[in-house]
């Protein structure tokens, strides 16, 4: 009997549009022969499934159905494909776990933590992980610029600490751009993150759990003809991605390790997708991403491609392993 799978995409965040993409590329290579997939659009306004004919029918919060021409629908299991809030940090996550629903994604605390950079960083510490040297500040709290550069030198980057897509992300040369960088990043979020910059070789890792293993995909090396990964560079062609990196045997062993290290101490599931840049040969972690694009031209599509997997088998591996 087939499944009904709904797809949520869309969200609350600047990366709406990009999240819609990938749903409907999900749409697109689900196999309809195992699974019945619906479209479920989640904004700040309204949820809804979005049917073949673009025509909209209003999703049932309190159980998670639709009614679609007198007979309700409930879904066996929900596709996640929600970049940023709230498909990305716990909230969802959070809402299906309550309502019995199993759904493609890490579960409501991990997806909580990785969101949060500044967490995830502090939850890591203790294993020695590699990673930038960081300086935090909240909305509200004093600037100070001094201690800002003593402690993590100039260039240095400014994020805000809870969003995706390089949005209110600045790389600052002097103290002269500073406080206009926080400014842009306190636009995205009321909690920020600087950080040290690294100078090396980036790549991006995804880890998935396929066939019932935790597999680490080839890594992709970024290469980017702005400043940095930016927008531009992810969204708009502003960059190469080659997979898999041109990277040395003990860089890719390295990484691999500890990308896998990363997904079983976090007790992860689903999709990942790492960021990491070697200084020499080892690994500095930039960030995890726990709902990674999934449009063709996406950097974890690029990666299972390469690993012999088709996008069908891909979508459907998530779903699998859901149900189990």
């Amino acid at each position: 009997m087939k499944k009904n799978i709904a797809i949520i995409m869309g969200g609350y965040s600047s990366e709406y549009n990009i999240s819609i993409k990938s749903g409907n590329v999900v749409h697109k290579y689900l196999d309809r022969e195992k699974y019945n997939p619906y479209r479920i659009v989640i904004s700040k306004d309204k949820w809804y499934y979005l049917d073949e004919l673009e025509q909209e029918h209003p999703i049932e919060r309190s159980d998670f159905s639709v009614e679609i021409h007198g007979k309700k629908i409930q879904f066996d299991c929900v596709f996640n494909a929600i970049h940023g809030t709230p498909g990305e940090d716990g909230l969802m996550q959070a809402y299906f776990e309550l309502l019995g629903i199993p759904q493609t994604s890490c579960n409501h605390y991990e997806a909580a933590l990785t969101f949060n950079k500044r967490d995830l960083l502090s939850a890591l510490k203790p294993y020695n992980v590699p990673c930038a040297t960081s300086y935090f500040l909240n909305k509200g709290q004093s600037i100070d610029e001094d201690s800002i550069v003593d402690k993590v030198g100039l260039p240095c980057f400014v994020k805000a600490n809870r969003a995706g897509s390089s949005y209110g992300v600045s790389k600052v040369y002097d103290r002269a751009t500073l406080a206009d960088a926080i400014e842009s990043a306190f636009k995205e979020d009321s909690q920020i993150i600087i950080e040290s910059f690294l100078d090396g070789t980036e790549v991006s890792v995804g880890v998935i759990t396929f066939n019932n293993e935790v597999t680490v995909l080839p890594a992709t090396e970024i290469i980017s003809e702005n400043d940095f990964f930016d927008f531009e560079a992810k969204y708009l062609g502003k960059s190469q991605e080659i997979t898999p990196a041109r990277i040395s045997e003990k860089q890719e062993s390295n990484v691999r390790q500890l990308a896998e290290f990363i997904y079983k101490t976090l007790e992860l599931k689903g999709y990942t997708r790492s960021e990491f840049i070697f200084i020499g040969d080892e690994p500095h972690l930039l960030e995890i991403n726990t709902t990674p694009g999934l449009t063709e031209e996406s950097l974890l599509p690029q990666q299972a491609k390469t690993a012999g997997i088709t996008l069908e088998e891909l979508f459907d591996s998530a779903i699998v392993e859901a149900l189990r």
